[in-house]
This record gives structure tokens, C-alpha cells and sequence, in this order.
């Protein structure tokens, strides 16, 4: 498989994602800092306020959600989108 680099000024559209292993369930906010795509609760709770958070791709107002495995979580931010699987 080849690697493909944006060209220039097009980082927003790379993504990264990784499964978090998790045991049962997880509310949203727990799983943002879990993630690493949050770095506070503080800032899990902006995102969410914000619209920044989608999970399985429908955008996700309630920082109290609970998640199951297999749920995708993508956060967009100013340099890209940042993904993550409930594991």
C-alpha cells in the first residue's frame, strides 16, 4: 500500500483513528479524554457544545452519551479530524 501525503494547505483532510479498549460501556465524555481526543474534561465538554463531536457519523450534543464497542467517535478540529473505535 502506497502512503498519500496531502498536498499542501489540505491538512484538514487527514484523519487518524485507533481502537480504545474499553469494558462495557463509556459516556462520551470519559471516552474523549480516554482517546486522547480531548485533553480535559473541560475541553470534552467545548467540543461537544460546540458540534465538533459525530459519533458513527451523526453529530452529538450529549457529553453523558453512552457509548458501546464498535461506536466511532471523530472530533474535527482546526488541523483535521481525529477518530477513535470504542474498543
Amino acid at each position: 500500500m502506497q502512503d498519500v501525503h496531502p498536498a499542501a494547505g489540505h491538512d484538514r483532510c487527514m484523519q487518524t483513528e485507533h481502537v480504545v479498549p474499553v469494558d462495557g460501556e463509556i459516556r462520551l465524555g470519559q471516552f474523549l479524554k480516554l482517546a486522547s481526543l480531548a485533553d480535559s474534561g473541560a475541553q470534552a465538554r467545548e467540543l461537544v457544545a460546540d458540534g465538533a463531536v459525530r459519533v458513527d457519523g451523526e453529530v452529538e450534543t450529549r457529553r453523558g452519551r453512552r457509548l458501546t464497542p464498535g461506536a466511532r467517535v471523530e472530533v474535527t478540529t482546526p488541523t483535521g479530524v481525529r477518530a477513535a473505535v470504542v474498543g
